[in-house]
Protein backbone atom coordinates (compact mmCIF):
# COMPACT_ATOMS: atom_id res chain seq x y z
CA UNK A 1 0.00 0.00 0.00
CA UNK A 2 1.20 3.19 -1.11
CA UNK A 3 1.57 6.07 1.56
CA UNK A 4 -0.08 8.36 -1.02
CA UNK A 5 -3.02 6.17 -0.40
CA UNK A 6 -3.03 7.65 3.34
CA UNK A 7 -4.48 11.15 4.35
CA UNK A 8 -4.79 12.64 7.74
CA UNK A 9 -8.70 12.42 8.95
CA UNK A 10 -9.04 16.20 9.24
CA UNK A 11 -8.22 16.66 5.31
CA UNK A 12 -11.22 14.39 4.39
CA UNK A 13 -13.66 15.08 7.35
CA UNK A 14 -13.08 13.12 10.11
CA UNK A 15 -12.71 14.57 13.56
CA UNK A 16 -8.89 12.77 14.67
CA UNK A 17 -9.42 12.28 18.33
CA UNK A 18 -13.41 10.53 17.59
CA UNK A 19 -11.66 8.31 15.45
CA UNK A 20 -8.99 7.07 18.28
CA UNK A 21 -12.11 7.04 20.71
CA UNK A 22 -13.24 3.83 18.78
CA UNK A 23 -9.87 1.92 19.17
CA UNK A 24 -9.89 2.71 22.79
CA UNK A 25 -13.63 1.63 22.98
CA UNK A 26 -12.60 -1.26 20.90
CA UNK A 27 -9.62 -2.47 23.41
CA UNK A 28 -11.89 -2.03 26.92
CA UNK A 29 -14.91 -3.77 25.75
CA UNK A 30 -13.70 -6.20 23.21
CA UNK A 31 -9.85 -7.19 23.52
CA UNK A 32 -9.48 -6.82 27.67
CA UNK A 33 -12.38 -8.46 28.46
CA UNK A 34 -11.29 -11.34 26.15
CA UNK A 35 -14.50 -11.37 23.60
CA UNK A 36 -12.28 -10.97 20.95
CA UNK A 37 -8.85 -11.99 19.79
CA UNK A 38 -7.79 -9.31 18.05
CA UNK A 39 -9.33 -5.85 15.89
CA UNK A 40 -8.41 -4.12 13.00
CA UNK A 41 -10.32 -1.38 11.65
CA UNK A 42 -9.63 0.48 8.18
CA UNK A 43 -11.66 3.57 7.47
CA UNK A 44 -11.44 5.63 4.28
CA UNK A 45 -13.22 8.25 2.42
CA UNK A 46 -12.87 8.39 -1.44
CA UNK A 47 -10.66 5.36 -0.95
CA UNK A 48 -8.08 7.51 0.89
CA UNK A 49 -7.26 5.71 4.18
CA UNK A 50 -8.50 8.11 7.08
CA UNK A 51 -7.63 4.97 10.01
CA UNK A 52 -6.05 2.19 9.97
CA UNK A 53 -5.58 0.67 13.01
CA UNK A 54 -4.33 -3.33 14.59
CA UNK A 55 -4.76 -4.54 18.40
CA UNK A 56 -4.68 -7.90 19.91
CA UNK A 57 -2.73 -10.78 18.98
CA UNK A 58 -2.74 -12.36 15.29
CA UNK A 59 -2.10 -16.20 17.10
CA UNK A 60 -2.34 -17.37 20.45
CA UNK A 61 1.02 -16.36 22.31
CA UNK A 62 2.36 -14.49 19.03
CA UNK A 63 2.66 -10.70 17.69
CA UNK A 64 0.16 -8.42 17.69
CA UNK A 65 -1.61 -8.30 14.24
CA UNK A 66 -0.67 -5.94 11.57
CA UNK A 67 -1.10 -4.80 7.72
CA UNK A 68 0.40 -7.96 6.47
CA UNK A 69 -2.20 -9.87 8.46
CA UNK A 70 -4.64 -12.60 6.63
CA UNK A 71 -8.55 -13.26 7.82
CA UNK A 72 -10.75 -16.00 7.08
CA UNK A 73 -13.84 -13.70 5.45
CA UNK A 74 -16.57 -16.12 5.04
CA UNK A 75 -19.29 -14.88 3.64
CA UNK A 76 -17.37 -11.57 2.47
CA UNK A 77 -17.13 -13.52 -0.23
CA UNK A 78 -20.52 -13.48 -1.58
CA UNK A 79 -20.26 -9.91 -2.93
CA UNK A 80 -17.02 -11.02 -5.10
CA UNK A 81 -19.11 -13.79 -6.25
CA UNK A 82 -21.47 -11.48 -7.21
CA UNK A 83 -19.63 -9.05 -9.27
CA UNK A 84 -18.13 -12.15 -11.04
CA UNK A 85 -21.74 -13.36 -12.17
CA UNK A 86 -22.60 -10.00 -13.08
CA UNK A 87 -19.66 -10.00 -15.31
CA UNK A 88 -20.91 -12.30 -17.28
CA UNK A 89 -24.20 -10.66 -17.22
CA UNK A 90 -22.69 -7.59 -18.99
CA UNK A 91 -20.79 -10.21 -21.66
CA UNK A 92 -24.24 -11.27 -22.79
CA UNK A 93 -23.52 -14.91 -21.57
CA UNK A 94 -26.63 -15.43 -19.07
CA UNK A 95 -29.41 -12.86 -17.15
CA UNK A 96 -30.40 -12.10 -14.32
CA UNK A 97 -33.97 -13.68 -15.55
CA UNK A 98 -32.36 -16.81 -16.79
CA UNK A 99 -33.85 -20.33 -15.13
CA UNK A 100 -30.55 -21.76 -12.87
CA UNK A 101 -31.83 -24.80 -14.55
CA UNK A 102 -30.87 -23.54 -18.00
CA UNK A 103 -26.91 -23.64 -17.02
CA UNK A 104 -27.46 -26.09 -13.81
CA UNK A 105 -29.63 -28.86 -15.20
CA UNK A 106 -29.34 -30.93 -12.45
CA UNK A 107 -31.83 -28.56 -10.77
CA UNK A 108 -34.66 -28.87 -13.25
CA UNK A 109 -38.00 -29.95 -11.62
CA UNK A 110 -36.55 -29.11 -8.01
CA UNK A 111 -40.01 -29.23 -5.92
CA UNK A 112 -41.11 -27.12 -2.70
CA UNK A 113 -41.35 -29.11 0.56
CA UNK A 114 -44.42 -30.76 1.28
CA UNK A 115 -43.50 -33.34 3.79
CA UNK A 116 -41.38 -36.09 4.74
CA UNK A 117 -37.53 -36.18 5.59
CA UNK A 118 -35.89 -37.72 9.00
CA UNK A 119 -35.88 -41.32 7.02
CA UNK A 120 -39.30 -40.85 5.49
CA UNK A 121 -38.91 -40.24 1.20
CA UNK A 122 -39.56 -36.16 0.67
CA UNK A 123 -43.34 -34.84 -0.99
CA UNK A 124 -42.23 -32.03 -2.72
CA UNK A 125 -45.09 -29.57 -5.03
CA UNK A 126 -44.19 -27.56 -7.67
CA UNK A 127 -42.16 -24.29 -7.86
CA UNK A 128 -45.00 -21.13 -8.53
CA UNK A 129 -42.02 -19.54 -10.33
CA UNK A 130 -38.82 -21.37 -11.52
CA UNK A 131 -35.77 -20.46 -9.88
CA UNK A 132 -34.28 -17.73 -11.49
CA UNK A 133 -30.46 -16.04 -11.02
CA UNK A 134 -31.58 -13.10 -9.45
CA UNK A 135 -33.28 -15.20 -7.05
CA UNK A 136 -29.32 -16.79 -5.89
CA UNK A 137 -28.06 -13.63 -5.93
CA UNK A 138 -30.62 -11.73 -3.25
CA UNK A 139 -31.22 -15.01 -1.61
CA UNK A 140 -35.03 -15.64 -2.45
CA UNK A 141 -34.00 -19.11 -4.25
CA UNK A 142 -35.76 -21.27 -1.69
CA UNK A 143 -32.10 -22.89 -1.16
CA UNK A 144 -30.73 -23.00 2.92
CA UNK A 145 -28.37 -23.41 5.05
CA UNK A 146 -27.66 -26.92 6.93
CA UNK A 147 -26.60 -24.46 10.23
CA UNK A 148 -29.98 -23.12 10.38
CA UNK A 149 -31.21 -26.03 11.97
CA UNK A 150 -35.14 -25.05 11.37
CA UNK A 151 -36.62 -28.65 9.83
CA UNK A 152 -36.45 -31.44 7.35
CA UNK A 153 -34.58 -30.08 4.48
CA UNK A 154 -31.74 -28.40 6.43
CA UNK A 155 -30.83 -31.89 8.26
CA UNK A 156 -31.13 -33.30 4.85
CA UNK A 157 -28.29 -30.59 4.00
CA UNK A 158 -25.75 -31.69 7.28
CA UNK A 159 -27.00 -35.57 6.61
CA UNK A 160 -24.97 -35.49 3.20
CA UNK A 161 -22.66 -33.26 4.26
CA UNK A 162 -23.38 -31.08 1.06
CA UNK A 163 -21.75 -27.53 2.39
CA UNK A 164 -18.38 -29.76 3.72
CA UNK A 165 -15.42 -27.78 1.87
CA UNK A 166 -12.84 -30.50 2.25
CA UNK A 167 -15.44 -33.06 2.14
CA UNK A 168 -16.47 -35.40 -0.90
CA UNK A 169 -18.09 -33.07 -2.80
CA UNK A 170 -16.61 -30.64 -5.76
CA UNK A 171 -18.40 -27.79 -7.47
CA UNK A 172 -20.54 -30.25 -9.63
CA UNK A 173 -21.21 -32.69 -7.41
CA UNK A 174 -22.55 -30.23 -4.30
CA UNK A 175 -25.22 -29.19 -7.43
CA UNK A 176 -25.88 -32.13 -8.02
CA UNK A 177 -26.63 -33.16 -4.02
CA UNK A 178 -28.93 -30.00 -4.19
CA UNK A 179 -31.03 -30.91 -7.15
CA UNK A 180 -31.73 -34.48 -5.47
CA UNK A 181 -33.60 -32.35 -2.18
CA UNK A 182 -36.53 -30.16 -1.99
CA UNK A 183 -36.69 -26.37 -1.80
CA UNK A 184 -37.87 -24.18 1.57
CA UNK A 185 -39.95 -21.84 -0.60
CA UNK A 186 -40.96 -21.50 -4.07
CA UNK A 187 -38.79 -19.22 -5.66
CA UNK A 188 -39.06 -15.59 -4.84
CA UNK A 189 -41.85 -16.10 -2.04
CA UNK A 190 -39.78 -15.45 0.76
CA UNK A 191 -36.29 -14.35 1.73
CA UNK A 192 -33.70 -17.30 3.58
CA UNK A 193 -29.99 -16.94 3.95
CA UNK A 194 -28.34 -19.96 1.87
CA UNK A 195 -25.98 -21.91 -0.28
CA UNK A 196 -27.44 -19.56 -3.18
CA UNK A 197 -23.86 -18.25 -3.70
CA UNK A 198 -22.11 -20.94 -3.39
CA UNK A 199 -24.59 -22.24 -6.25
CA UNK A 200 -24.12 -19.29 -8.26
CA UNK A 201 -19.93 -19.75 -7.96
CA UNK A 202 -20.72 -23.08 -9.76
CA UNK A 203 -22.86 -20.57 -12.71
CA UNK A 204 -19.60 -18.38 -13.07
CA UNK A 205 -17.53 -22.06 -13.74
CA UNK A 206 -20.18 -23.30 -16.23
CA UNK A 207 -20.92 -20.43 -17.78
CA UNK A 208 -16.94 -19.26 -17.80
CA UNK A 209 -15.71 -22.51 -18.49
CA UNK A 210 -12.75 -21.35 -16.02
CA UNK A 211 -12.60 -22.74 -12.19
CA UNK A 212 -13.68 -20.23 -9.69
CA UNK A 213 -10.52 -19.57 -8.24
CA UNK A 214 -8.60 -19.26 -11.47
CA UNK A 215 -11.84 -17.11 -12.72
CA UNK A 216 -11.70 -14.94 -9.60
CA UNK A 217 -7.95 -14.73 -10.14
CA UNK A 218 -7.95 -13.51 -13.60
CA UNK A 219 -10.92 -11.62 -13.54
CA UNK A 220 -10.97 -9.69 -10.03
CA UNK A 221 -8.27 -10.33 -8.09
CA UNK A 222 -5.41 -9.36 -10.59
CA UNK A 223 -7.15 -6.67 -12.41
CA UNK A 224 -7.57 -5.02 -8.77
CA UNK A 225 -4.12 -6.10 -7.14
CA UNK A 226 -5.48 -8.27 -4.31
CA UNK A 227 -2.96 -10.42 -3.97
CA UNK A 228 -3.01 -11.72 -0.66
CA UNK A 229 -6.94 -12.95 -1.38
CA UNK A 230 -7.95 -16.65 -2.47
CA UNK A 231 -9.26 -19.76 -1.04
CA UNK A 232 -6.45 -21.03 0.46
CA UNK A 233 -2.76 -19.64 1.72
CA UNK A 234 0.37 -20.29 0.08
CA UNK A 235 2.80 -22.26 2.05
CA UNK A 236 4.93 -19.22 2.10
CA UNK A 237 2.45 -16.79 3.73
CA UNK A 238 0.94 -19.24 5.90
CA UNK A 239 2.88 -17.05 8.86
CA UNK A 240 0.44 -14.09 8.66
CA UNK A 241 -2.83 -16.04 8.60
CA UNK A 242 -4.38 -15.45 12.23
CA UNK A 243 -6.03 -17.72 14.41
CA UNK A 244 -9.75 -18.48 14.79
CA UNK A 245 -11.94 -18.71 17.34
CA UNK A 246 -15.26 -19.84 17.95
CA UNK A 247 -17.70 -19.42 20.73
CA UNK A 248 -18.81 -21.92 23.27
CA UNK A 249 -21.60 -21.58 26.08
CA UNK A 250 -20.36 -21.89 29.52
CA UNK A 251 -16.39 -22.11 27.98
CA UNK A 252 -16.27 -18.77 25.72
CA UNK A 253 -13.63 -18.39 22.99
CA UNK A 254 -12.01 -21.51 21.91
CA UNK A 255 -9.82 -22.32 19.07
CA UNK A 256 -11.52 -23.25 15.96
CA UNK A 257 -8.63 -23.27 13.37
CA UNK A 258 -4.83 -22.79 14.19
CA UNK A 259 -3.60 -20.20 11.92
CA UNK A 260 -0.12 -22.44 11.72
CA UNK A 261 -1.62 -25.70 10.77
CA UNK A 262 -5.23 -24.41 9.34
CA UNK A 263 -7.69 -25.71 6.76
CA UNK A 264 -7.23 -22.94 4.59
CA UNK A 265 -3.26 -23.98 4.29
CA UNK A 266 -4.50 -26.54 1.37
CA UNK A 267 -6.93 -26.28 -1.37
CA UNK A 268 -10.66 -26.97 -0.30
CA UNK A 269 -12.49 -29.60 -2.68
CA UNK A 270 -15.55 -27.51 -2.83
CA UNK A 271 -14.43 -23.91 -3.80
CA UNK A 272 -17.25 -22.17 -1.48
CA UNK A 273 -18.08 -18.42 -3.62
CA UNK A 274 -20.50 -17.93 -0.99
CA UNK A 275 -17.84 -18.27 1.95
CA UNK A 276 -14.61 -19.41 1.25
CA UNK A 277 -12.12 -16.75 0.89
CA UNK A 278 -9.18 -14.95 2.85
CA UNK A 279 -7.70 -12.16 2.26
CA UNK A 280 -6.51 -8.50 3.90
CA UNK A 281 -7.65 -5.78 5.04
CA UNK A 282 -5.48 -3.73 2.31
CA UNK A 283 -6.83 -6.25 -0.52
CA UNK A 284 -10.68 -6.09 0.68
CA UNK A 285 -10.38 -2.24 0.98
CA UNK A 286 -9.39 -2.10 -2.64
CA UNK A 287 -12.73 -4.13 -3.35
CA UNK A 288 -14.69 -1.86 -1.20
CA UNK A 289 -12.49 1.43 -3.37
CA UNK A 290 -13.57 -0.17 -6.95
CA UNK A 291 -17.33 -0.26 -5.62
CA UNK A 292 -16.68 3.11 -4.50
CA UNK A 293 -15.74 4.28 -7.58
CA UNK A 294 -18.41 2.73 -9.61
CA UNK A 295 -16.51 -0.16 -10.81
CA UNK A 296 -12.54 1.02 -11.40
CA UNK A 297 -9.52 1.07 -9.39
CA UNK A 298 -6.79 2.66 -11.04
CA UNK A 299 -7.29 2.29 -14.00
CA UNK A 300 -9.16 -1.32 -14.15
CA UNK A 301 -12.43 -1.75 -14.95
CA UNK A 302 -14.09 -4.56 -13.04
CA UNK A 303 -17.52 -4.01 -13.95
CA UNK A 304 -19.94 -1.08 -15.23
CA UNK A 305 -20.83 1.98 -13.42
CA UNK A 306 -24.41 1.22 -14.83
CA UNK A 307 -24.45 -2.59 -13.62
CA UNK A 308 -22.60 -1.53 -10.45
CA UNK A 309 -25.95 0.70 -10.27
CA UNK A 310 -28.34 -2.25 -10.82
CA UNK A 311 -26.92 -4.39 -8.36
CA UNK A 312 -27.04 -1.99 -5.24
CA UNK A 313 -31.14 -1.39 -6.00
CA UNK A 314 -33.35 -3.40 -3.22
CA UNK A 315 -34.23 -6.28 -5.16
CA UNK A 316 -36.95 -7.82 -3.07
CA UNK A 317 -39.74 -8.64 -4.03
CA UNK A 318 -42.70 -5.73 -3.48
CA UNK A 319 -39.94 -3.65 -2.66
CA UNK A 320 -40.12 -4.83 0.73
CA UNK A 321 -37.44 -4.75 3.26
CA UNK A 322 -35.45 -8.19 5.24
CA UNK A 323 -37.92 -7.51 8.40
CA UNK A 324 -41.08 -8.38 6.36
CA UNK A 325 -39.24 -10.91 4.41
CA UNK A 326 -36.66 -12.99 6.55
CA UNK A 327 -37.50 -16.35 7.29
CA UNK A 328 -33.60 -16.82 8.39
CA UNK A 329 -32.53 -17.72 11.89
CA UNK A 330 -29.17 -16.36 11.29
CA UNK A 331 -28.05 -13.20 8.57
CA UNK A 332 -24.89 -10.73 8.15
CA UNK A 333 -27.39 -7.86 9.11
CA UNK A 334 -29.99 -6.58 11.49
CA UNK A 335 -33.58 -6.61 9.11
CA UNK A 336 -35.57 -3.56 9.90
CA UNK A 337 -35.18 -0.87 7.07
CA UNK A 338 -33.06 -3.23 5.10
CA UNK A 339 -32.69 -4.26 1.86
CA UNK A 340 -30.85 -6.69 -0.59
CA UNK A 341 -29.42 -6.32 -3.68
CA UNK A 342 -27.56 -8.29 -6.46
CA UNK A 343 -24.88 -9.78 -3.55
CA UNK A 344 -25.14 -6.83 -0.99
CA UNK A 345 -27.61 -5.66 1.67
CA UNK A 346 -28.90 -2.15 1.28
CA UNK A 347 -29.76 0.62 3.76
CA UNK A 348 -33.41 1.27 2.75
CA UNK A 349 -34.84 3.45 5.30
CA UNK A 350 -32.23 4.64 8.22
CA UNK A 351 -34.85 5.63 10.47
CA UNK A 352 -35.91 1.81 10.34
CA UNK A 353 -32.53 0.91 11.47
CA UNK A 354 -32.05 3.22 14.64
CA UNK A 355 -28.13 3.62 13.19
CA UNK A 356 -26.76 6.91 11.49
CA UNK A 357 -26.21 5.98 8.31
CA UNK A 358 -27.26 7.00 4.17
CA UNK A 359 -30.07 5.56 2.11
CA UNK A 360 -27.96 2.94 -0.43
CA UNK A 361 -25.29 1.98 1.62
CA UNK A 362 -24.53 -1.59 0.98
CA UNK A 363 -22.50 -3.84 2.97
CA UNK A 364 -21.87 -7.37 4.19
CA UNK A 365 -20.09 -9.35 6.86
CA UNK A 366 -18.84 -12.72 7.53
CA UNK A 367 -19.24 -15.40 9.78
CA UNK A 368 -16.08 -15.01 11.82
CA UNK A 369 -17.45 -11.45 12.85
CA UNK A 370 -15.47 -9.26 9.68
CA UNK A 371 -17.44 -6.81 7.85
CA UNK A 372 -17.37 -4.19 5.45
CA UNK A 373 -19.32 -1.41 4.26
CA UNK A 374 -19.06 1.21 1.43
CA UNK A 375 -21.74 4.67 1.61
CA UNK A 376 -21.48 6.08 -1.91
CA UNK A 377 -23.21 9.72 -0.28
CA UNK A 378 -20.58 10.42 2.45
CA UNK A 379 -17.61 8.30 0.21
CA UNK A 380 -16.71 6.73 3.31
CA UNK A 381 -15.69 2.35 3.25
CA UNK A 382 -14.89 0.19 6.29
CA UNK A 383 -13.39 -2.97 6.40
CA UNK A 384 -13.23 -4.39 9.94
CA UNK A 385 -11.15 -7.89 10.78
CA UNK A 386 -11.35 -10.26 13.54
CA UNK A 387 -11.56 -14.09 13.52
CA UNK A 388 -14.55 -15.33 16.41
CA UNK A 389 -17.71 -17.08 15.36
CA UNK A 390 -21.00 -16.68 15.34
CA UNK A 391 -20.60 -13.52 13.90
CA UNK A 392 -24.05 -12.10 16.02
CA UNK A 393 -22.30 -12.34 19.34
CA UNK A 394 -21.91 -9.06 20.13
CA UNK A 395 -23.16 -5.61 18.92
CA UNK A 396 -19.93 -4.40 17.51
CA UNK A 397 -20.83 -4.00 13.60
CA UNK A 398 -23.48 -1.62 14.53
CA UNK A 399 -21.33 0.10 17.55
CA UNK A 400 -18.45 0.53 14.93
CA UNK A 401 -20.69 2.37 12.15
CA UNK A 402 -22.76 4.72 14.79
CA UNK A 403 -18.88 5.76 15.88
CA UNK A 404 -17.56 5.88 12.00
CA UNK A 405 -20.31 8.28 11.56
CA UNK A 406 -20.21 10.41 14.52
CA UNK A 407 -16.30 11.04 13.83
CA UNK A 408 -17.19 12.96 10.64
CA UNK A 409 -16.63 17.01 10.88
Amino acid sequence: MDSADFATPASIGFAPDRLAAIDAFVKARYLDTGKLPNAQLLIARDGMIAHFSHQGAAREGGGAVDAGSIYRIASMTKPVTSIAFMQLVEQGSVALDTPVHHVLPEFKGLGVYNGGGGGVPFVTKPTTEPMRMIDLLRHTSGLTYGFQNRGNVDAAYREGRIESWHGHLDLDGFVAALGKLPLEFSPGEAWNYSVSTDVLGAVVERVSGQTLDAYFESQIFAPLGMHDTGFMVPADKIDRLTDCYTFKPGEGRVMYDQGEKSAWSRKPTLLSGGGGLVSTALDYHRFCTMLLNGGTLDGARVIARKTLDLMVMNHLPGGKDLSSLSRSLFSETQNAGTGFGLGFAMNIDVARTMIPGSVGEFYWGGMFSTAFFVDPIERISMVFMTQLSPSGLYPIRRELKTMIYSALA
